[in-house]
């Protein structure tokens, strides 16, 4: 990919560039936003991180929390703690900074930070993997800087800041083991527990890393190793229903399938039964009801599920605006496209590519799973990766 003479000849400076860039985009959202800004979940975060924060730890307002009710409903007493478990990371994060007495500022703060050391790591990152061509990682830094869908969320209080740094630092820790001895080992081990812990759906960065080094292990000579580890993880599947179970215990999934939802909370575009569904009966697990649901409501939960799958890709949400729409149309549906071939780029490290194409597949598969939400939240923490595939696309192979 060649560069117009104007940029060409600025592209000593094109790091300084990227750097005043990001920095215009932080004070923009931040004008926008008038500072910190609080969303749906913000309260129920803030309000765990202000118990640790004054004492230490979470206690509980009543000394004995009542009783387990029903297996399938989260027990009301104990509702903000056994939920924010699942993104306790930031909950932590976020007393830190209430610890500090920074208050709600000293958050955003703290998550514009991490999301500039992100953008500098996945410029590093991207140029490892394009065997040292700065442009691959500008342009998916670039590309990363100004989508605003990904930015705006410095501002938010909100988990996904925090875990859209935590899934590039991944990728950063990722390439280094190539390379790396035990410390990059041990970098992205640390780093891929945090994502796990950040979001319910961390766990895609540590299922991304396991597709990798299952390939790498399919590629070794007699594959021994390959097919133990596969009959491992064929055997481990029952424990992992029984810690799901347990995780999916304060969410309403299988509700949000009776109602028809692509998108959670709203009948916009909502899938209608031809018939009555047969639904679970009370008093069973999460997992359980999901899978009870599935054997009896097969053909409705497929169409629920493409349905899904169409929202979370294509960015076409009925309450978008216009420009909204045609952003996601001209400038990422081509991006997809463009990813999608940069998957197939031999000279770039495999294990990365399979890393990198991982975690979105990862993540649409839990979205049809479970449900899209109203805005980006789900789509924003894989973008990064897309841009990376893309970039590499578009400067790599034409190098080749």
């Amino acid at each position: 990919m060649s560069l117009p003479p104007l940029l060409l000849r600025l592209w000593p400076w094109h790091r300084a560039a990227l750097v005043g860039l990001w920095l215009l985009v932080q004070v923009g959202f931040l004008l926008k936003f008038q500072g910190p800004h609080l969303a749906n979940d913000s309260e129920l975060y803030l309000s765990y991180a202000a118990n640790v924060a004054e004492h230490g730890h979470y206690q509980f307002a009543h000394p004995q929390p009542a009783r387990e009710l029903s297996p399938e409903l989260p027990n009301p007493d104990t509702f903000e703690y056994e939920h924010v478990q699942r993104y306790i990371v930031y909950a932590w994060f976020e007393s830190i900074w209430l610890r500090l007495g920074t208050g709600l500022w000293g958050i955003v703060l703290g998550q514009i930070a991490a999301s500039g050391l992100a953008a500098a790591a996945l410029y590093g990152a991207t140029r490892q993997l394009a065997g040292g061509r700065r442009r691959a990682a500008a342009l998916a830094t670039l590309f990363f800087i100004l989508w605003p869908d990904i930015q705006q969320f410095n501002c938010f209080l909100l988990t996904e800041s925090l875990f859209i740094s935590l899934s590039v630092l991944a990728l950063a820790a990722f390439v280094r083991v190539r390379h790396g001895g035990w410390r990059a080992w041990a970098t992205l081990g640390a780093v891929l527990l945090l994502a796990a812990f950040t979001r319910p759906n961390g766990f895609v960065l540590a299922g991304a890393a396991l597709l990798a080094g299952l390939e790498y292990l399919r590629q070794q000579p007699g594959r021994r190793w390959f097919w133990g580890v596969v009959a491992g993880l064929l055997l481990a599947i029952p424990l992992a229903l029984v810690v799901l179970n347990h995780h999916l215990k304060s969410y309403f999934i299988v509700e949000t399938y009776a109602r028809g939802e692509l998108i959670f909370g709203t009948s916009a575009w909502a899938v209608q039964p031809a018939a009555p569904l047969a639904m679970p009966p009370p008093g069973t697990g999460q997992v359980p009801r999901i899978l009870y649901f599935a054997a009896h409501n097969p053909w409705f939960l497929l169409k629920l599920m493409a349905g899904k799958l169409f929202v979370f890709v294509s960015g076409l949400k009925p309450h978008y605006s216009l420009a909204h729409r045609l952003a996601y149309v001209l400038v990422l549906w081509p991006l997809y496209w463009l990813a999608a071939r940069g998957t197939q780029l031999s000279s770039v490290w495999k294990l990365g590519r399979v890393f990198l194409l991982g975690v979105p597949l990862l993540q649409a598969s839990i979205v049809m799973l479970t449900v899209d939400d109203w805005d980006v939240r789900f789509q924003a923490p894989v973008l990064a990766f897309v841009f990376v595939l893309a970039a590499l696309q578009l400067t790599v192979s034409n190098e080749q």
